[in-house]
């Protein structure tokens, strides 16, 4: 029987080099096509080994603690041990970055308070993989404190206070310095003392919190949806409730987000549904 999520306490293993050494990679699932699929999408992307393939959640355990990998894709429901329960029982071992993959979209906000890399609801395509090997590769360079993935950037500074909304943000790595509107950034989360931008297909880190950013972005076009996320209210394609008033918001691009009902009321405002529900 899985744990409450919010007994968990994850330490993420981060490879010494991301650029000399392939990432190895974990798959957990029942399902024998799931998991052919899955390999089929990772065996097109470089740099990726398959360390070990399991279909329920004590192989799972068992093989984190044996091949520790870099990256491990979880299917929530699995034999014998969940997801959660496989997370449990590793909760004093240094994890690997944790995808979660389901064709249940009800355990997103738990995937949400475990701090998973991503969560992938199936039936999902190619790009939508890539998506979230690209947060598993800006979360594991960000905890390993060394340079970016070149797809990465990071800015040396932090956003200076002021009255004028940010119409730009720019962002320094490697003697590069890249220029971002605020109008192209579909959505914001936090991770630890910096944020991620999620620009397209492109993720750059900024050392300040989401605190900081939310009130340097201009107001009518960014919200607040959670603690640790903010959305580009012209990237969302719909909202779907939940219980006990949470949400998800689903953006143009197929991510979805989930959102606390705490933070409910302001986005119904900026959309002009306050009183629709």
């Amino acid at each position: 029987m899985s744990m409450a999520a919010s007994s968990l306490s994850i330490s993420y293993r981060v490879p010494p080099s991301y650029l000399d050494v392939k990432l190895r990679v974990l798959i957990a699932d029942d399902e024998q096509l799931s998991r052919e699929r899955l390999k089929r999408f990772l065996g097109t992307e470089p740099g990726i080994d398959i360390v070990a393939e399991c279909s329920n959640g004590s192989e799972a355990v068992a093989a984190i603690r044996q091949e520790a990998p870099d990256l491990a894709f979880l299917d929530v429901r699995m034999p014998e041990l969940d997801a959660f329960g496989v997370l449990q029982a590793l909760k004093d071992a240094r994890l690997p970055a944790i995808i979660l993959v389901t064709a249940h979209d009800q355990f997103a906000l738990r995937a949400f308070e475990i701090d998973a890399v991503d969560y992938l609801l199936k039936p999902f395509d190619r790009d939508r993989l890539q998506a979230a090997i690209r947060r598993a590769c800006g979360r594991l360079r960000l905890d390993s404190g060394k340079a970016q993935e070149p797809s990465t950037q990071r800015s040396s500074t932090n956003l200076k206070p002021g009255s004028k909304p940010l119409e730009r943000i720019t962002v320094k790595s490697s003697g590069r310095i890249s220029i971002i509107k605020t109008t192209e950034i579909d959505w914001v989360s936090a991770a630890d003392n910096y944020v991620e931008l999620h620009v397209g297909s492109k993720l750059h880190l900024l050392r300040t919190t989401v605190t900081a950013l939310a009130n340097r972005l201009p107001q009518n076009h960014f919200s607040r949806i959670s603690r640790s996320a903010l959305v580009n209210l012209d990237k969302i394609k719909e909202i779907q409730s939940k219980s006990h008033g949470d949400y998800f918001v689903v953006l143009h691009n197929g991510v979805s987000l989930a959102g606390t009902r705490n933070y409910r009321q302001g986005l119904d405002e900026l959309l002009g549904l306050r009183g629709v529900r």
